[in-house]
């Protein structure tokens, strides 16, 4: 039967013409939904959560690392993140090293559950490199080598999460092949994300030393990013959970475990949820578990835009329903058992390694080729970081006199400022360097505020370079 709508009145036709609408919207929605399924929403009015998880060290003395990245990722599981939104970088030679106790497991507390299983292998070996993360990051697909091709494919009403846990130094955070990411870079990176217009804000975490030194001075505001760091610009971060330390992790470990910083926003993360939770509540729980190390601690900070610290954690590392603390996965932790945290004993990044290596040491039977082997790997160590200490000491000195080398090498620049004005000449004194004297270790690496100092200076490659063959005796 057809409708004669000249009989209808013109409000009954309009209300008529909002029914079909609604009901083809509703029909459109319930068959894309059963067709294609859903992403990792955050908010039905947010968009998309997307997620980089970033481990930049290799070796079983690094296991906190590695460790500290696939919690990160048993908790944007939970949260509902789906694989398809979180980009993973880790090297993957921890789980099954052969110095891990526990084949094909890590574990990121004394006493917590694998956090391993199920981990993407995104970007791990020779494909974890610097030029694939910051092309993951702006969603440019045709820059990565290798790798599962996996990027941050995100739209306007998108939220993206950033999180790092490795070592660092001024200016630059560690990879492990030699592909070191340099703070004006991942601030071009960011920059050009903005510019795109391919996110509504962003939350980034760093774990690493003087992390600080990689947005102070650097991060605009009005790029809708807010950053916390474990450290200030001039301090180390803290690992935790360290053998011969409380609390220890199981007795068959000779690593440390954790983070200090991170597993604090992790096992608060664990305990509370994030639909409740804001980034500005966490960052103060962390901020407080961090500094309640005292001289064993460092200073938490916060970087970019601190409105977005209002934000409700979900908004970017995802909501579950429940907070089972009882989940495998999960460590306990959070403002409910602060006190029992704040007990661990954190240990300073440097001297975690060594902590490693005096383990293997006493592990190794006496008189055995294996202790032998470990022996010499410790004291390689501790003679390259006394060579490193003494080549930068007497660089100082040839290039500002004996009075003022030292204070020069090891000026910090005031709140505010980046610790280089000409990242160009940064970047060519570090290589200039390498030249003439060999690659920085991590170790090493504690010292690049000294070739920002010499920048800021107004040395010139070709002053350093004379002064490096001098001092090393590597004529090139």
């Amino acid at each position: 039967m057809a409708f004669n709508f000249q009989y209808f009145s013109p409000i009954l036709i309009f209300l008529l013409a909002l029914l079909i609408q609604f009901t083809e919207s509703r029909l459109t929605q319930e068959t894309f939904k059963s067709t294609f399924g859903t992403s990792s929403i955050s908010n039905a009015d947010e968009g998309t959560n997307w997620a980089v998880l970033v481990a930049g060290s290799r070796g079983y003395g690094n296991y906190r690392h590695q460790a500290d990245i696939c919690h990160a990722y048993q908790i944007l599981k939970k949260n509902g993140l789906k694989d398809e939104n979180i980009v993973v970088f880790m090297y993957d030679d921890i789980a099954h090293n052969e110095d891990n106790p526990r084949k094909g497991i890590i574990i990121n507390n004394p006493k917590g559950g694998d956090v391993y299983k199920g981990v993407p292998k995104d970007y791990t070996g020779k494909y974890l490199t610097t030029s694939n993360l910051l092309a993951a990051i702006l969603g440019n697909k045709t820059a990565i080598k290798g790798g599962s091709g996996k990027v941050i494919n995100s739209g306007p009403n998108d939220r993206i999460f950033i999180y790092y846990s490795d070592h660092g130094s001024p200016g630059v955070l560690t990879m492990p092949n030699d592909d070191d990411l340099y703070a004006k870079d991942f601030i071009n990176t960011l920059k050009k994300k903005h510019q795109m217009g391919t996110y509504k804000s962003m939350v980034i975490y760093v774990e690493a030393c003087e992390a600080g030194s990689i947005f102070e001075g650097l991060l605009p505001k009005e790029w809708n990013i807010y950053v916390t760091t474990a450290s200030n610009p001039e301090e180390s971060s803290w690992a935790t959970y360290c053998p011969g330390f409380d609390p220890s992790p199981p007795e068959e470990y000779d690593t440390c475990l954790g983070d200090l910083y991170s597993v604090a926003w992790m096992e608060d993360s664990d305990m509370h949820n994030t639909q409740s939770e804001t980034v500005e509540q966490q960052y103060q729980v962390v901020k407080k578990r961090t500094a309640d190390a005292g001289e064993h601690g460092s200073h938490v900070m916060e970087y970019g835009n601190i409105n977005f610290s209002k934000d409700h954690l979900s908004l970017y590392i995802g909501s579950s329903t429940t907070t089972d603390s009882g989940h495998k996965h999960h460590n306990k932790g959070g403002k409910g058992n602060h006190n029992n945290q704040a007990s661990s004993t954190p240990v300073e990044q440097h001297e975690a390694d060594i902590l490693y290596l005096k383990r293997k040491v006493s592990r190794a039977p006496e008189g055995s080729i294996k202790r032998k082997e470990a022996q010499k790997e410790l004291d390689d160590a501790l003679s390259h970081r006394e060579h490193v200490d003494c080549t930068f000491e007497e660089i100082g000195k040839t290039l500002f006199g004996e009075e003022q080398g030292n204070a020069m090498i090891k000026t910090v620049r005031s709140t505010g400022q980046s610790i280089v004005d000409d990242w160009d000449c940064f970047k060519t004194l570090v290589e200039t360097y390498k030249t003439h004297c060999g690659a920085l270790s991590t170790y090493g690496k504690k010292h690049m505020r000294a070739f920002a100092n010499m920048c800021n200076s107004g040395v010139q490659q070709a002053q350093l370079a004379k002064v490096a063959s001098q001092v090393c005796g590597k004529q090139v």
